[in-house]
């Protein structure tokens, strides 16, 4: 998987959004807002080929978590940016 290109995180008063950029992208009504998690995964991720067992490394690398609670939580994350196309 990849992060689409176009789109940006930005933080707009101390808040972690992604933007789109350009017009032939997803036409959005609203920012997407990230919780600090999703944002540092974001980062972590945006512009590489990554999968979901990456992005769970990740996790229990940066924070006291098991396994099962990282992937699922990878797995919801993944689901929601899938539905809105900001991964292909």
């Amino acid at each position: 998987m990849r992060t689409k290109d176009g789109f940006t995180l930005r933080r707009v008063l101390g808040e972690a959004v992604i933007l789109a950029e350009g017009s032939k992208l997803v036409n959005f009504n609203k920012m997407i807002s990230l919780n600090e998690t999703a944002a540092f995964l974001w980062e972590s991720i945006c512009g590489k080929e990554f999968d979901e067992d990456m992005m769970v490394a990740l996790l229990l690398e940066k924070y006291e978590i098991d396994e099962e609670t990282a992937r699922r939580d990878v797995q919801d994350l993944l689901s929601k940016w899938d539905s809105i196309g900001l991964i292909g």
